[in-house]
């Protein structure tokens, strides 16, 4: 068992957050809004994290406290969700593609600016981030709660009024609107919802990685996120939960497939570095075949309606 966690430690804490990744993109598709910033707050929130904990709470005991790690979540969740609302109340006025648009040049925008700057270490970015915890398996401690919690605010925020107000907006805005809803307010609403999520979990993963540059938040990690809600499932959030975590393992089982040998020289090398291809591929087929996803709602009243009838 020490074996197993000292081996895939690192890629157990990396599916969890991989699956709040998924999570910050599934909550602006509630309100159906097709939303890719997720890889511009997450990398705003590493950054936070990272220059937060290299300058003002630099440690010379060599160990960082994890109050202090806490707090950094605090300021990026503050900072994400300011400047969500900022984003989205005049980029929500988008639909469909346009918003996607929209959102990846965001992203692009932000990555710009922090290969510009001083203080986010330019093309370098930030080295030496401090470590709260002796190993990588110890960060469960921070993801895994974080993870859970907002599994049950999802669910609970499905069943009350807010949500059902999401969910007629994606079903049909024109139709909610004339039933009394705010559209605006409520895509608004679940953006920034979406954001403070992903910027929560840049920050840990700035730690996490021990180190943060530009490259964290780009267009091809909207792809890879954008992989996990639609062909995990974008209409229920286990869908992403599990589409997060089974893609974020994916490049590491490729990769093991690719170091077995026996495989020709091009399809090892295609299987290690042709990740982006490969996602691009599952979303195409997975749209066709699967427009929900392989996680759906209508799979879980199947499975109650089957044990009922096993019953009777």
């Amino acid at each position: 068992m020490a074996e197993f966690i000292a081996t895939y430690g690192s890629l157990i804490v990396s599916m969890v957050l991989g699956a709040l990744l998924g999570l910050s993109l599934y909550l602006p598709l509630m309100a159906g809004q097709l939303s890719l910033a997720s890889p511009g707050f997450y990398a705003l929130g590493g950054y936070i994290a990272a220059i937060l904990s290299t300058t003002v709470f630099a440690s010379t005991t060599g160990s960082f406290p994890i109050p202090i790690l806490l707090l950094e979540m605090l300021i990026a969740a503050v900072v994400s969700g300011l400047l969500g609302v900022a984003v989205g109340i005049p980029a929500l006025r988008l639909r469909g593609i346009y918003l996607a648009i929209a959102t990846i040049a965001f992203v692009e925008v932000l990555r710009v600016i922090s290969l510009n700057l001083d203080i986010t270490g330019g093309a370098v970015g930030i080295f030496g981030i401090p470590q709260p915890f002796q190993t990588p398996i110890e960060y469960l401690w921070i993801a895994l709660p974080l993870l859970l919690l907002s599994i049950i605010f999802i669910y609970r925020l499905e069943r009350i009024r807010i949500g059902r107000a999401l969910i007629a907006i994606r079903e049909d805005e024109l139709a909610a609107g004339a039933m009394g809803i705010n559209p605006t307010y409520y895509k608004v609403l679940a953006f920034t919802l979406g954001c403070i999520l992903a910027g929560v979990v840049g920050a840990i993963s700035a730690h996490f990685l021990n180190t943060w540059n530009a490259r964290q938040g780009t267009f091809d990690a909207s792809i890879i996120y954008l992989t996990f809600v639609l062909i995990g499932g974008s209409r229920t959030f286990l869908g992403s939960v599990v589409g997060g975590m089974v893609f974020t393992a994916l490049p590491e089982v490729l990769r093991a497939i690719a170091d077995t040998g026996g495989l020709p020289s091009w399809l090892a090398q295609f299987l290690r570095d042709g990740r982006l291809i490969i996602f691009g591929l599952l979303i195409v087929i997975g749209t066709i075949f699967f427009p929900q996803g392989l996680v759906t709602p209508d799979l879980f009243q199947k499975r109650k309606t089957r044990k009922k009838n096993v019953l009777k």
